[in-house]
């Protein structure tokens, strides 16, 4: 075994590693420079002898340190071998050249090169890994053989004796390969689903920059488009302010009476208009476009043809009827006895036949034939049986609640009081989906905004309602802002 331990002779006593810069002392010994003069300001320190770590030879001053240059050599050499190749493990039997090694043997504790494997034992106690492995880590701490099986019970690795004697005697046992196999396996799964949840997230990510991005352009055109329009009124304005004729002037002129004359008034009227030359129409006009792109700004202008939106009759509760189009939901005293669904609610409300996981869609709803009523939205996996089924009393829904002529929004049994007499007679509904907004308006004049929750959605939304008293109708269908 002599040949095995040459490698280690060219290992520092100090740091347990191949030599960094060797120097040698006067009585022979090598070590690092580094290491040897660590520990030489540490007899400094503490006032003691200078000795050598190896013989403890003393000397009485410190001594002075020579390179072994042909240690340095050797060392070289060995590192740019062991560069070149991956494991950085050579076989422990190979004397005149350090040839990379292929196997590890966990019973003799050695690395092989492909010579020495092919000579090896091949018998099951001599278990062969990878060269890189730890070769200790592998062995029993307790029984000193090699670690063959994994306790289920405890989660640690153990060897045949730790099975029949040890501690572990008559727990859940697998093969070690078995049961690293299984590891892996579900390291692999978690694998996936995080990579899958990376992809998830950079795509709305990606969409947000570009929504982002998009959203600035039609800013700045919006922009434009209405600082033309002032320019446009202002120029108008102007051009009346230096051609109209200062009627005081006029009326101090000898022919006063004549030209206040009531019968004349229609062509004094006619002269004013007439030399203001004001555009009245394309003020009014200009006018009605700049509202236009105020309203679309504030409520989502923007939109594609409107998509129906219907409510599904199978979620409806017994008390509710459901018009033939699918769009009213009616509080009715008679028990309607639908059909048993798991679908189905208890309480007094339904939710659409469709859903919606990404975009930005709004829905309006008219509720002037109510007086108590919720309108919302929610997930699918909302419970349909129980106090926890009501809109806005869980976590899977949020609403508008109308009641006593007092507005409130609530979401997960939190409500929220908004302000008195405000008038509600219809409401829209507006989605963010990937931005995660949820906003409730009142369609009065002017439209007003009533409060927005912010979140992260975790699933696809329908539109809920709930009718007390009374009956809803859904206006307009659903329409989804243009991305």
């Amino acid at each position: 075994m002599a040949s095995a331990d040459l490698r280690q002779e060219l290992d520092c006593s100090i740091c347990q590693s191949i030599y960094t810069d060797p120097v040698t002392l006067r009585c022979g010994h090598n070590f690092c420079r580094g290491c040897i003069d660590r520990m030489f300001d540490t007899h400094e320190k503490w006032s003691e002898a200078y000795t050598c770590p190896e013989c403890r030879e003393e000397y009485r001053n410190r001594p002075k340190l020579q390179r072994n240059i042909t240690l340095c050599k050797i060392v070289g050499k060995l590192t740019s071998i062991r560069t070149d190749q991956e494991t950085g493990f050579f076989c422990s039997y190979c004397i005149h050249s350090f040839a990379p090694a292929a196997k590890s043997c966990l019973l003799c504790e050695a690395h092989l090169c492909d010579n020495h494997l092919r000579v090896h034992s091949k018998s099951p106690e001599h278990v062969l890994c990878d060269p890189t492995t730890v070769l200790g880590n592998r062995k029993c701490s307790i029984h000193k053989k090699v670690l063959e099986y994994y306790c289920t019970n405890d989660a640690t690795c153990i060897c045949a004796s730790g099975c029949l004697i040890g501690e572990h005697r008559g727990h859940q046992m697998e093969l070690l390969d078995e049961a690293s196999e299984k590891k892996k396996e579900k390291l692999r799964d978690v694998l996936q689903k995080l990579s899958t949840k990376r992809a998830d997230t950079e795509k709305r990510l990606w969409s947000l920059q570009e929504r982002s991005s998009e959203d600035k352009i039609r800013a700045a055109g919006v922009t434009e488009t209405v600082t033309a329009l002032f320019r446009d009124i202002r120029r108008q304005l102007g051009d009346l302010e230096k051609r109209e004729p200062d009627t005081g002037d006029l009326c101090d002129t000898e022919d006063t009476e004549d030209l206040c004359d009531t019968e004349d008034t229609e062509t004094h009227d006619t002269q004013v208009r007439g030399a203001g030359d004001l555009n009245v129409g394309l003020i009014s006009e200009t006018l009605h476009t700049l509202s236009d792109i105020i309203t679309g700004i504030n409520t989502g202008i923007y939109v594609q043809e409107p998509a129906d939106i219907l409510l599904d009759s199978t979620t409806a509760g017994n008390y509710i009827h459901i018009s033939g189009d699918g769009k009213t939901a009616s509080r009715s005293h008679i028990y309607q006895n639908h059909p048993v669904t798991p679908e189905r609610f208890q309480c007094d409300q339904v939710i659409s036949s469709r859903r919606f996981s990404s975009g930005r869609h709004y829905w309006e709803v008219d509720v002037s034939k109510s007086v108590r009523w919720e309108v919302g939205m929610c997930y699918p996996s909302i419970d349909r049986r129980g106090l926890q089924s009501d809109i806005g009393y869980n976590n899977k829904s949020w609403c508008l609640h109308r009641c006593n002529n007092r507005c409130s929004v609530i979401h997960d049994s939190k409500e929220i009081q908004l302000s008195d007499n405000i008038p509600c007679d219809r409401v829209r509904v507006y989605l963010d989906y990937e931005v995660g907004q949820l906003s409730f308006y009142s369609l009065c004049d002017p439209i007003r905004h009533l409060h927005t929750y912010n979140t992260t959605f975790t699933e696809p939304l329908h539109a809920a309602l709930r009718v007390v008293k009374g009956c809803i109708t859904i206006s307009g269908g659903i329409r989804r802002r243009e991305t």
